[in-house]
């Protein structure tokens, strides 16, 4: 293996999440069995989905409530008429 910028080696361990081709196999096929060959993609999809919101989330500032505090008194204050 090449020596790439790091002179001591790769900074991270070679093998996804320090696991082998084997155990990425067998981790695989427990997910198979558990949610069965037609859910899978529908499981899938909602990872996927809930990813693309965490990158938005991410991405967007956070919405600021800027209701005044009056408002919220007002309606508080405001008896109800039935």
């Amino acid at each position: 293996m090449s020596q790439l910028a790091c002179p001591g080696g790769l900074p991270y361990d070679s093998r996804m999440f320090g696991m082998g081709i084997g155990e990425l196999l067998v981790v695989l096929v427990i997910v198979l069995v558990v949610f069965g060959a037609g859910r899978l993609p529908e499981v899938m999809g909602s990872i996927g989905q809930g990813v693309q919101a965490f990158k938005k989330g991410l991405r967007e500032p956070p919405e600021i409530d800027v209701t005044p505090k009056d408002a919220d008194a007002a309606k508080a204050k405001k008896p109800e008429t039935s």
